[in-house]
């Protein structure tokens, strides 16, 4: 550890806390984050919270306000009996991409952990949140929590009005076709999540002014399917701006058997799945962040004298065990720790920057030596997913150190093979390797709507583009195609 500037009284010295010594270490936490190292943040706000109502949060996707599902509940028995059993703890803390961001600590922490989660979350990912360009533009933190209340009070009403079992039939549904509910590629063409609610208060109290129950009694006259053949396939995928990705949003605009209401959830389920799309691109850089973050805040609480040396280990330990990379012989290995590798990563980058090598200024010579680290760090913050970090950062030092390989998996040939390891021919290949299993486009099946018919026979047609030749789970695909013919009402076909 590193010695202390100057000798201060440390701010707590009891494991237990109270909301004024909280309130006195998240001043001292902030002057380091804005001061020190320049962070840009939303307002805060911390809210302390139980384990139960932590295993609640886990069951809802950490979102504070969110409707109700069967799934949520399932969730939650789970990791109920797995904290309960001691097979598995709990988050230290949740954040939430929202202005103002909102932390929920646990209140079995001590106060040396309060003290890390907050620099973790309130500051670490908070300003990964408000700086990363996915987050500005797929996401909006102003209105998030303003739509989801609405989104809740809505679902409820049309479990009053329908009933429980016709809404979850199309939210079970949804929900199978959530990770195809997103613009990847381009902005979605909607308003802001604030106008999109208010938008929905107002057609539908227009709706229910002008209702009128004697249109039920109005014959209705057949005319029959109009005939659809002289309109080219061609002017018609572009009318329907096909081939389109976002299947949900595709079946809300135009299923021809789904009601206003109906239509109105699979928009609810499209945007929470937008709202969290960037964070599936980020979670190496995210976390990474948020990790470096609190180390340099606690070292530099520390250096002070604001932490006890007992408070300090506590926090190491806990810091430690976190970033813990299991080798991959380690009956634990799950793959590379995204903690790990992002925080390795961040620390490497104010290596290069304050004292490099001579390999560091050939792989990196705008950075290398610069001694501005914060700069490059919060530029890297804001202009990087994890795809692209990876590949423009991933250092030979830190391949060696994870001592990374590239592994051929070829299924015209019977064995596996070591294509590239951790030395000058294979660097290269083993950073690309590593990125590349790291983008979204890659990670997703690459499934759209290719073609339909709307005044024909109505069969929707979608293309699965294989990747690397690996075909979609039959068993998977059934369900999710069973789900999307529920929601459509005619013929679905896939294509591989």
């Amino acid at each position: 550890m590193a010695k202390r500037a100057k000798k201060q009284k440390p701010l707590f010295e009891s494991s237990s806390w109270d909301f004024d010594t909280m309130h006195r270490t998240y001043e001292a936490i902030e002057d380091i984050a804005l001061n020190d190292l320049g962070l840009n943040v939303y307002i805060n706000q911390i809210e302390i919270i139980s384990s139960e109502q932590m295993l609640d949060a886990y069951s809802s996707i950490g979102m504070p306000l969110m409707y109700q599902h069967w799934s949520f509940g399932k969730h939650f028995v789970q990791e109920e009996k797995l904290y309960n059993k001691g097979l598995r703890g709990l988050a230290y803390e949740i954040v939430i991409n929202s202005n103002p961001c909102i932390s929920y600590n646990m209140e079995e922490n001590t106060m040396a952990m309060q003290t890390l989660v907050m620099a973790h979350a309130a500051f670490g990912h908070n300003h990964f949140f408000k700086n990363n360009y996915l987050f500005q533009q797929w996401t909006d933190a102003d209105g998030i929590l303003d739509y989801l209340e609405f989104a809740k009070g809505y679902i409820a009403k049309c479990e009053e009005r329908h009933g429980p079992e016709a809404v979850e039939e199309i939210l079970d549904a949804a929900h199978a076709l959530m990770e195809h509910g997103v613009y990847r590629y381009r902005r979605p063409p909607e308003p802001s999540l604030r106008e999109k609610k208010e938008r929905e208060r107002e057609r539908h109290a227009h709706e229910e002014r002008e209702f009128n129950d004697l249109w039920r009694t109005v014959p209705i006259t057949d005319k029959g399917p109009k005939d659809d053949s002289e309109v080219d396939a061609l002017e018609r995928k572009k009318r329907l701006r096909l081939p389109e990705e976002n299947l949900l949003h595709f079946i809300k605009l135009y299923s021809p058997i789904l009601k206003t209401w109906q239509r109105d959830i699979l928009d609810i389920v499209s945007n929470v799945a937008q709202y969290f799309y960037p964070q599936k691109q980020t979670k190496v850089m995210n976390e990474g962040c948020a990790c470096f973050v609190h180390f340099y805040i606690v070292n530099a609480l520390y250096d002070k004298g604001l932490l006890s040396e007992g408070a300090m280990l506590e926090i190491l330990h806990s810091h430690s065990n976190v970033l813990a990379q299991p080798d991959f012989d380690d009956q634990r290995y799950g793959g590379i720790n995204p903690y790990a590798l992002g925080f390795a990563m961040m620390e490497d980058i104010r290596r290069v920057c304050e004292d490099p090598t001579e390999e560091d200024k050939e792989w990196f010579p705008e950075i290398a030596g610069s001694k501005d680290w914060r700069s490059v760090l919060k530029n890297a913050w804001a202009n990087y997913r994890d795809e692209s970090f990876i590949q423009q950062f991933l250092s030979p030092k830190l391949m060696r150190q994870f001592r990374l390989f590239t592994l051929s998996d070829d299924s015209e040939d019977k064995f596996y093979s070591v294509s590239a390891i951790h030395n000058k021919r294979g660097y290269r290949k083993v950073r690309d390797s590593l990125a590349r299993s790291y983008d979204i486009a890659v990670l997703d099946p690459d499934i759209q709507v290719v073609d339909v018919d709307l005044l024909g026979d109505r069969q929707l047609r979608l293309k699965h583009t294989m990747r690397d030749g690996i075909p979609l789970e039959e068993r998977d695909r059934d369900r999710v195609l069973a789900h999307l013919k529920t929601l459509w009402g005619y013929d679905v076909v896939l294509e591989s």
